[in-house]
């Protein structure tokens, strides 16, 4: 270790420590000068972050094991790894990379002068999480706390207000939910003219040659040949795999609202803003659990500048739109189905292939799953074309496609990109306030009453942070999503 970094690791010690779980604050007093060391460097680095107000919100910081960090899928495999050791030390290799990617976005959104170069203070984060990691799995004790504690909280806020309105509430809102899904199943039955004026402009993934069917299954069995079972193909793989799944965007153009693209910081902006000369599409792999398998999952999120009002008075309007487009695959490379949000994790819609039957919903007004419109099993080469209104940006229908459909060509960006932005002369910021949400892109919250709580409505959100029902709890990355409410066919 340095001596730049031993000073500031003292005087961070010297400070005195707050009230800290164990086991973390076992190793801040530890008699081992490296590992006393080690924890100092976390709580530094904690300290500088929620300082600078730059803590990335994607994953869960376990309580007690800052070095490790929670996604709602690892949170779901806590069960297999308390019965066997491997499947523990692996969950524990992923919540450890968890944490080393968030603070690598973390350490680059500080403020200039606050840390050393970036390698070194990567470097020395995995070897301090290797070493706390260790040391903790090896007590009997501080496993069960990891496994107790790597719950993902919800993204709903407790109502403790109006309970006395809380019945007519749950009533009034589940009959608007039903009208506004028989609007969008009208929608999606008719054949809507273009409107006057109106371009309809067709926006098709980089030219490459889809992965055949087999080589997909040959990638997904190989890279899941791991303890947890989980489906990780390498970055070039990846890569690969984003590219030959890719949707097209069919697009009614009236105005710069409807054109999507990088999102970029400008100078003193509270907001980021919608760069439309380059056409990008944020993307990257998610997984899913069925019935004790994990799949994998391919996602895609276009921004929009903004959702103009459609009436006056719309509270629905606001800067920044965008979908979030998702497709999660069988073992044998074939879609399974499709959903869609927009990132405020509004209007949660399911596209189900032949593949996909959907289960029976249970009573009550939970929300179960709603699927305006159903796709036949998709074939090799091909993929899915997402008609998208103006203004609204609602998907109005889908259709498929193969080949060259478009000369006009969008670039994928990993997701990851969002987290760290340059701005101007004035360092990198995240897209993403602390709070998982893109500030200055909240809606008045127009749904008071919910049963379960409130989330902040129609503002933009990170992933992992996607609340999607109105009425009950439901994520969209929930590890358990798909396999309440379909049966898939997986051969």
């Amino acid at each position: 270790m340095s001596l730049r970094w031993l000073a500031v690791v003292a005087a961070v010690q010297a400070a005195g420590c707050a009230t800290l779980e164990a086991p973390f604050r076992a190793h801040l007093s530890s008699e081992a000068p490296l590992v006393r060391e080690c924890a100092g460097w976390f709580r530094m680095l904690d300290e500088s972050v929620e300082a600078a107000g730059v803590r990335d919100a994607q994953e869960f910081s376990i309580p007690g094991f800052p070095y490790l960090r929670a996604s709602r899928l690892l949170a779901a495999l806590r069960p297999m790894a308390a019965a066997n050791d491997d499947a523990l030390q692996a969950l524990a290799d992923r919540m450890l990379a968890l944490d080393l990617e968030a603070r690598r976005y973390e350490i680059m959104n500080l403020p200039a002068g606050q840390v050393v170069e970036l390698r070194e203070a990567l470097e020395r984060t995995r070897e301090c999480g290797q070493l706390l990691r260790e040391i903790d799995l090896a007590k009997p004790e501080a496993r069960q706390a990891l496994l107790q504690r790597a719950e993902v909280p919800d993204d709903y806020r407790q109502l403790h207000r109006f309970l006395g309105l809380y019945a007519l509430a749950r009533i009034a809102f589940a009959e608007g939910v039903k009208r506004h899904e028989g609007q969008v199943i009208d929608a999606f039955q008719r054949v809507a003219a273009v409107p006057a004026g109106t371009r309809v402009i067709r926006h098709a993934p980089p030219p490459v040659q889809p992965l055949p069917r087999a080589r997909v299954a040959a990638m997904l069995e190989r890279s899941a040949g791991n303890p947890l079972g989980i489906p990780e193909p390498g970055e070039s793989e990846l890569a690969e795999l984003l590219a030959s799944y890719a949707p097209s965007f069919e697009i009614e153009v009236t105005g710069d609202y409807d054109r999507f693209g990088a999102l970029r910081w400008l100078r003193e902006a509270d907001t980021p803003a919608v760069d439309g000369a380059q056409l990008v599409v944020y993307a990257h792999p998610a997984w899913t659990r069925y019935r004790d398998r994990v799949l994998l999952q391919l996602v895609y999120t276009i921004w929009f500048s903004e959702r103009p009002p459609q009436s006056e008075g719309d509270i629905l309007a606001g800067k920044l739109d965008g979908i979030t487009w998702r497709v999660t695959l069988a073992p044998d490379g074939g879609p399974l189905i499709y959903d869609a949000i927009h990132p405020c994790g509004c209007f949660h819609l399911f596209f189900p292939t032949a593949r996909a039957q959907a289960q029976p919903a249970p009573g009550g007004l939970e929300e179960w799953m709603f699927a305006p419109q159903s796709l036949p099993r998709i074939a090799e080469g091909e993929r899915p074309v997402l008609r998208i209104a103006s203004g609204t940006h609602y998907i109005e229908r889908v259709t498929l496609a193969r080949g060259a459909d478009s000369l006009v060509r969008y670039g994928l960006r990993p997701y990851g990109d969002l987290r760290s932005m340059q701005r101007p002369g004035a360092g990198r910021a995240s897209a993403f306030g602390a709070d998982g949400l893109v500030s200055g892109t909240e809606r008045p919250e127009r749904f008071t009453f919910w049963p379960m709580g409130i989330v902040s409505a129609g503002a933009m959100r990170q992933w992992g942070r996607q609340a999607t029902a109105f009425i009950g709890r439901r994520h969209f990355d929930d590890a358990d999503l798909f396999e309440k409410r379909f049966r898939f066919e997986l051969k």
